[in-house]
């Protein structure tokens, strides 16, 4: 049976982070809110859960979960090859609603989907996703619906979809925006904005000048 906390209630917010970090480290799924739409959420590093969480959205292997991080240090462990342009993406847009396609750590023992040697990784601008992250470390986490349906703006939406194969419902209210991130992929020489979604080409080549557009 799922449980639900309210987190904009100081003591639900205690326990259901408390409850929420449990379970993400038991191999289970929690939705938590974001500064973009609500998110289903597992354990970066624990494959069965990662496998649960793209069961749980109907989503195959080849459609692989983005990555969401605490703090930028994060990036140290996760990624290599990692541009000064990047970096400065990063430094400009952090927290925030930009997804960067980055190369990662061979090394890593983790299975995400297909993703051909890269991670689409983000920190979100949202209090209770920080504090989850920070607690837990990387989480695979994708937006809180069934795929082919909208994205969840409030709580509700991605329970009545999800029901029972989340664990931990993180109930923050309504989401602060809709639109998601945008998505830049700085595996070349030159980022390559693949998605423009909250940042348009104009706010990210204000940083990169020499920002391409994907056809």
């Amino acid at each position: 049976m799922a449980r639900r906390y309210d987190t904009n209630d100081a003591t639900d917010r205690v326990t259901g982070l408390r409850e929420a970090a449990s379970a993400v480290r038991r191999g289970e799924l929690v939705v938590l809110p974001t500064d973009t739409v609500y998110g289903i959420g597992a354990d970066a590093f624990t494959p069965d859960a990662v496998g649960d969480l793209l069961e749980a959205k109907g989503r195959g292997r080849t459609m692989p979960s983005p990555v969401l991080i605490g703090s930028p240090n994060t990036l140290h462990g996760l990624v290599t090859d990692f541009s000064e342009m990047a970096w400065e993406l990063v430094d400009a847009f952090w927290p925030g609603a930009l997804t960067l396609v980055a190369k990662h750590q061979p090394s890593l023992q983790w299975d995400l989907g297909e993703t051909r040697g890269t991670v689409a990784v983000r920190m979100p601008l949202h209090p209770v996703a920080i504090e989850l992250l920070t607690e837990v470390g990387p989480m695979a986490v994708s937006s809180a619906n069934l795929t082919g349906h909208p994205a969840p703006e409030d709580c509700d939406a991605a329970q009545q979809m999800l029901g029972d194969s989340v664990s931990v419902y993180l109930d923050g209210g309504p989401t602060p925006g809709i639109v998601p991130s945008s998505i830049v992929d700085v595996t070349r020489e030159v980022p390559v904005l693949l998605r423009a979604g909250a940042l348009s080409a104009e706010e990210l080549r204000k940083v990169v000048p020499d920002l391409e557009v994907a056809n």
